[in-house]
């Protein structure tokens, strides 16, 4: 099936910029953290433009950026908005010289320990403050001075923005190989462009697919109780010109057994070593879902989402939201149960995809090794 599909007209989700009109701080203007609000979409296309790490870290747990690639991004952001507010406390004259490693190193450390657990499930956010934080610590022994450093988390972000993407399209190019021609796919949450720097992984695996004219339907979850599906994933489909179905998140097993369906792409939040996976609420599901209908099923994300440290999905920590985000206003007497993410085991997923090739979910360690 041959579309006409428009990959740029996506908006971009997640920027480092510099604002070369303040430059009393660092010489090159001082960094900009720039993000779609996605609380605002589909109806409003609408950009904050964050100075201050600690808006940053709101902007996270606030859901205004979403998804594990591009909140690590915002990760390693955030810790170069942080060095340059510790630049700039000098007066506004921007710190040439290191007077007080153990001070400047004592901020940093718990700027980053805020930073990284803005959300607990994404274990990309703390992949990413780890890595920035590395620069900083090994900077500081050597003797660099506080804009040096700055300027080099500030490069080191804009690296990740170019990885990540680069990441998707290998992924995209991986998991389209998988499917045949005018295959039908579903999809849970949003792992899209706006989940990333740019292309997506789940997504980005329909995109590439959807360019080589595989694609015949994309069927959305809605994904419930925030609608990432139906605000974001049908969104970003639409704005590309993938065709694309919305259907309630109880309508998937459906869909399903009523033979729509021939492949099914998630995300995801952390893998285990064992393969196990967290993706958002209601991937569980899903996942069961196909296992009955015999649909294959995938899970699309970068070496970055591997936590080793987790022997299965009984090691990841799961985020439990607000009880408004179900039921606003309350109802006297009724209790809210909002976890954020469940656990896919890794038998019930045929493949995971990285940009370092297709696994079976007990290999996936040998990806990272």
């Amino acid at each position: 099936m041959q579309v006409n599909i428009d990959i740029n007209n996506i908006p971009r989700t997640i920027d480092l910029v510099r604002d070369d009109s303040n430059t009393s701080v660092i010489p090159d203007g001082y960094p900009v953290l720039s993000i779609i609000d996605q609380t605002q979409l589909p109806y409003a296309e609408a950009y904050l433009h964050l100075r201050d790490w600690r808006e940053a870290i709101e902007a996270i747990k606030q859901l205004k950026v979403r998804g594990a690639p591009a909140i690590g991004i915002a990760g390693a952001a955030s810790v170069a908005l942080a060095a340059v507010e510790f630049c700039a406390s000098n007066e506004g004259i921007a710190r040439d010289e290191m007077n007080d490693p153990a001070d400047y190193l004592e901020f940093m450390r718990q700027s980053a320990e805020r930073i990284a657990h803005a959300r607990p499930t994404a274990v990309n956010l703390m992949h990413m403050v780890d890595a920035a934080m590395e620069i900083v610590e090994e900077e500081a022994v050597s003797g660099s001075s506080p804009v040096v450093i700055a300027d080099k988390l500030y490069e080191f972000t804009k690296q990740l923005i170019v990885e990540d993407e680069d990441a998707n399209r290998k992924m995209g190019e991986l998991g389209a190989a998988l499917l045949e021609e005018r295959s039908s796919v579903l999809t849970h949450c949003n792992a899209g462009s706006l989940a990333t720097a740019f292309f997506g992984t789940a997504l980005g695996v329909i995109y590439e697919a959807a360019l080589q004219g595989k694609i015949e339907m994309v069927y959305a979850d809605e994904t419930r109780p925030l609608r990432q599906g139906a605000r974001l994933t049908a969104f970003e489909l639409a704005k590309a010109q993938v065709p694309v179905t919305l259907i309630c998140d109880d309508m998937a097993a459906t869909t399903m057994a009523q033979g729509r369906v021939d492949a099914v792409f998630v995300g995801a939040d952390r893998i285990a070593a064992n393969g196990d996976t967290a993706n958002k609420v209601g991937t569980l599901g899903v996942a069961i879902a196909a296992d009955r209908y015999g649909i294959p099923f995938y899970v699309v994300a970068p070496t970055s989402t591997i936590d080793v440290s987790a022997q299965n999905g009984e090691d990841i920590p799961i985020e439990e939201r607000a009880a408004s985000e179900v039921l606003d206003p309350p109802i006297p007497g009724v209790k809210v149960y909002n976890p954020a993410f469940d656990v896919t085991p890794a038998d019930l997923i045929t493949a995971i995809i990285t940009e370092e090739g297709v696994v079976a979910p007990a290999d996936i360690i040998s990806v990272v090794m």
